[in-house]
């Protein structure tokens, strides 16, 4: 009878832990759980003109590595977008390299040698163009709600907002305010006299313009990815122009350079550059895929990103009552 008691009490120990996890399933979603429920409505289709799809060589076994970005919508960084069109339409990328792979921090790609000719025409954008200092009225309205719901917190009270069309967080030690635009993470400052101004942030996969010291403030023609912990240091001092949405795993994980600050010393090195297209003028022939990112703006992703900051599915012990903004990745996907 004993062993009877004991095989009991221990298939109840082990069936105990099953049935609350169960239970814990069924009541706390997560975060890739609210994404794949989410409807139809609350998804944003990307223009094929805002898409720059950059194709290097083969990789050692013959496959083909293709990488697609999503420019910045305005009113971000417009000047070097611009240039970053008149690039791609004069194929001025082809033939040319990823030329640098620091560990934890960026690739970057362009022409090593610094001496191809740049196409007509591009612009010369001033450092105050890093920033925007008119808030758009998505930003005006996030604000507003977050400072009308935060009046009956606690003086001093570190606090984030998760609702339906105003997902504000704290900005914690970069920014005043951290919050989402058309589905980009932007912060945003709060300078003497409350005047306001807001930038992209640095996450893991935004696309940002190379340049040199000040005043230089870079062409396009240079540009580099992050690959590792947000250096959001870089935030408001180099122009953000998009992020990649695709493929960045034939970036990450190239190489690391071994020449200062991760640049290749040898030529054969660099990872040649076939072509980089601006996707609406790429060849008809072959059907290339559409893609959506779902709308920071949604019920979807309000529920989304409160639990990414408040994770709640079984796995999770304790929550951790908040999130950086960069963990908080907006989720696009391709078009079904």
């Amino acid at each position: 009878m004993k062993k009877l008691a004991l095989a009991a009490a221990i298939a109840a120990s082990i069936a105990f832990p099953a049935a609350a996890q169960k239970e814990a399933k069924e009541t706390f979603t997560s975060p890739n759980e609210i994404v794949d429920k989410a409807p139809a409505k609350d998804w944003v289709t990307i223009a094929e003109s805002d898409l720059l799809v950059m194709d290097l060589a083969p990789d050692r076994d013959g496959k083909a590595r293709r990488v697609v970005i999503q420019l910045m919508p305005a009113p971000f960084s417009q000047g070097w977008i611009g240039n970053i069109r008149k690039l791609a339409a004069a194929k001025w990328w082809d033939g040319t390299s990823v030329n640098r792979v620091q560990d934890n921090y960026v690739v970057q790609w362009g022409d090593a040698t610094e001496k191809k000719a740049l196409p007509d025409g591009l612009k010369v954008m001033e450092e105050r163009e890093y920033e925007v200092v008119k808030p758009t009225k998505m930003m005006k309205s996030k604000i507003a709600r977050f400072f009308d719901w935060g009046e009956n917190h606690e003086a001093g009270t570190i606090f984030s907002q998760y609702k339906a069309g105003s997902v504000v967080l704290h900005g914690g030690s970069y920014s005043f305010l951290n919050l989402f635009e058309q589905g980009f993470p932007i912060s945003m400052q709060l300078e003497q006299h409350f005047k306001q101004s807001s930038a992209p942030v640095h996450c893991y996969g935004m696309v940002g313009v190379g340049r040199g010291y000040s005043p230089d403030t870079g062409s396009g023609a240079e540009l580099y990815t992050v690959i590792g912990h947000a250096p959001r240091h870089l935030d408001r001092n180099i122009a953000l122009v998009g992020r990649v949405i695709e493929g960045i795993e034939h970036l990450s994980s190239l190489p690391r350079g071994t020449g200062p600050l991760g640049f290749y010393e040898k030529a054969e090195q660099r990872v040649p550059i076939t072509s980089v297209r601006i996707q609406s003028r790429m060849p008809t022939d072959k059907p290339l895929p559409s893609y959506e990112y779902l709308s920071t703006e949604s019920e979807a992703f309000a529920r989304y990103a409160d639990a990414r900051a408040n994770r709640r599915d079984p796995f999770f012990i304790k929550p951790a009552g908040g999130a950086d903004i960069c963990n908080i990745p907006v989720p696009v996907r391709r078009k079904k």
